[in-house]
This record gives C-alpha cells, sequence and structure tokens, in this order.
C-alpha cells in the first residue's frame, strides 16, 4: 500500500460517505448565573442509526486544499482532504474517507499520520476536524489518534441540533 498526492484531476469526483452508529452523543446545555456548562454524554441508541452523503473532491470551499490517497496498486481504499486555514495557521481536515470493505485495517489511522506529518512540515500549529455527535465511529476514531474535543456548534446544521442529537463537534490536535 502507498500513500500519493490526487492532483486536480480528481476535482469534482464524487464519493459516498456513509456510517452506522449504535451511540450518541447527548448535549446538555445548563446555564446558571455566573456558569455555563457543556456536557457530552455517550447514550445507547435504541436502533442503529444510518447516514449517508455524497461530497466531492476539492471542493470550491476549501483553501489551498491537498488530497492525499491510500492506494493499494491502483485501487483507492482511502483519502484525507486538507485546506489551510491561513489566519489562525491550522490544518482542517476537511474529510476523510474509507472504503466500506477495508475500514479496520490501519487505513484511516495512516491516512491521520499523513496529516500529522504535513501540518508539521507546514508549520502549522494545530490540526483540526469537525464531526456530529451521532457519529460514534468517527469519535471513537478520533479520540484514538490523540484528537481532543475542543468545542461545538448546537446549531450549525438546524436550529433543532441537539434535539435531533446532530450537533457540531469541534476536535483539534496541537501539534
Amino acid at each position: 500500500m502507498e500513500i500519493r498526492e490526487l492532483d486536480e484531476s480528481w476535482k469534482g469526483k464524487n464519493f459516498v460517505f456513509r456510517y452506522t452508529s449504535w451511540h450518541n452523543y447527548r448535549v446538555n446545555i445548563v446555564k446558571n448565573p455566573g456558569e455555563i456548562t457543556f456536557q457530552l454524554k455517550r447514550e445507547a441508541l435504541s436502533e442503529p442509526m444510518v447516514k449517508s452523503f455524497d461530497d466531492s473532491l476539492y471542493g470550491d470551499w476549501l483553501n489551498k486544499p491537498k488530497v492525499f490517497g491510500l492506494f493499494d496498486t491502483e485501487k483507492l481504499l482511502g483519502f484525507i482532504e486538507l485546506s489551510l486555514e491561513d489566519w489562525n495557521n491550522r490544518l482542517r481536515i476537511a474529510n476523510i474517507w474509507v472504503d466500506e470493505g477495508y475500514r479496520y485495517q490501519g487505513i484511516g489511522k495512516s491516512l491521520i499520520t499523513k496529516a500529522v506529518e504535513t501540518a508539521k512540515n507546514g508549520g502549522q500549529r494545530a490540526l483540526i476536524l469537525e464531526t456530529q455527535s451521532c457519529n460514534d465511529p468517527a469519535i471513537r476514531f478520533y479520540l484514538s489518534c490523540g484528537f481532543e474535543l475542543v468545542g461545538l456548534d448546537s446549531i450549525h446544521y438546524q436550529n433543532d441540533d441537539i434535539q435531533r442529537g446532530e450537533v457540531r463537534l469541534e476536535f483539534g490536535m496541537k501539534l
């Protein structure tokens, strides 16, 4: 297996992102005089949640994107898409994807290692990413890679994110 940088000829190539989650992190915000407390509690779901969405590489919103793919000969097994945040000197993981038939084999960790190496070589101070409170497999994966929860946005997707159980969570790693 080999990691190679994907050039802009991959721009617009569509991928299906899919996951199944048996747990959710319920977000609770408690407001008291002089104090606001956020609590995330991992809870089992009564039935699995299956999420699926499409996205394409080299989106126009990305700043100085870099994409690295992990290949077995010519077969793409996974990729990581990175975007520079110039204003605060961070590198954002915009997307990470591993072919469903090749998950839990170290491909994701290899791609995260490549992202860390790219950020360090670029002089960035941190690596950052976003996932949802309902994406338990991703949360467990990012924590196992050394990321820490650095923030949340309770109205990022819709105005009822907390009630729907899909809150934007930001994870980061200081470099």
